[in-house]
């Protein structure tokens, strides 16, 4: 079971359950808890978000073809939304060993990586808020005062109140590496701006039905249609349960409208590779959905 946010013209943001081709408005329930996905985080503490939109009657809603929605977003058209409305991104560092890796090559102190690595606690930082974050075919930014960006594919948890763990979603950690290889303490610099996080296109409902240790990733940029990197690795090599680090998050924290957690990258082009403007940054995460987005030098 798939859920989206989209936008119809003249009207709020809405809630939808994507089935195949098609997007069924569960806001047009006028249910309390389809009226946000904050108030359906808040719902999925009593119960679980698939038995919650297995109790409308899907067939008698509006639809909308997914098709028409799953473009640009531009003023007075339908379009899909990032798969968040009031909660805030963080991130986890250096949960795969390639991360670690390149985070060595790139940084001047280079023993902070590889002790967080083998560290109880986790690397935790707050990556975006919520109206900062880009959807689906939006836009990414690479910063003008950086020479060396790349983007970062993670499998993206979605989080309840309550720090249960309801979905996921595929999330792109856009980063400025010669910046945050210059001092770690210029880590929010190269991490947190404008259009550096993107989310979507949809939340994969965690309902048991497949095995989140074990989903395939993929990444591929493309320049003036032709791919110019490709990568590819699996949620088997984080090396940290995602259950501790959503508990680690929560640790004298409150989220009371829900949040989302990137957990960590483990395919990071070569140290020669730079995105440049213009480029489409693709990344599939399988059984959970496909982000497409454009990059703009700011």
């Amino acid at each position: 079971m798939k859920l989206v946010r989209f936008y119809l013209p003249g009207d709020r943001p809405r809630l939808g359950q994507l089935a195949g081709d098609r997007v069924y408005d569960l806001t047009a329930s006028a249910l309390p808890a389809f009226s946000s996905l904050a108030a359906l985080l808040q719902a999925s503490i009593e119960a679980p978000l698939a038995e919650l939109v297995s109790q409308v009657d899907l067939p008698s809603l509006p639809s909308h073809a997914y098709a028409e929605l799953d473009r640009a977003p531009v003023p007075d058209v339908a379009y899909l939304l990032p798969p968040i409305d009031r909660q805030e991104v963080w991130a986890a560092g250096v949960t795969y060993a390639w991360s670690r890796e390149a985070r060595v090559r790139e940084a001047i102190s280079k023993e902070i990586y590889v002790k967080v690595y083998e560290a109880e606690r986790p690397e935790l930082f707050i990556k975006s808020l919520p109206e900062k974050v880009a959807g689906p075919n939006d836009w990414v930014g690479i910063r003008g005062d950086s020479a060396w960006n790349v983007p970062e594919p993670e499998l993206a948890v979605v989080i309840n109140p309550a720090l249960q763990i309801v979905g996921y979603t595929v999330g792109n950690d856009m980063s400025s590496r010669d910046i945050e290889g210059e001092n770690p303490l210029y880590l929010p610099q190269a991490k947190v701006y404008r259009h550096s996080c993107a989310l979507g296109p949809a939340i994969a409902v965690e309902d048991g039905t497949f095995d989140v240790t074990a989903l395939a990733i993929r990444l591929d940029i493309q320049r003036d249609d032709a791919i110019v990197y490709s990568g590819e690795t699996s949620t088997s090599q984080i090396h940290r349960r995602l259950a501790d680090l959503a508990a680690y998050l929560g640790r004298y924290e409150d989220f009371p409208h829900g949040a989302v957690l990137l957990t960590g990258t483990g395919i990071v082009p070569e140290d020669t590779f730079s995105l440049q403007d213009e480029d489409q940054v693709i990344i599939e995460i399988e059984q959970v959905g496909v982000l497409r987005n454009a990059v703009r030098r700011m």
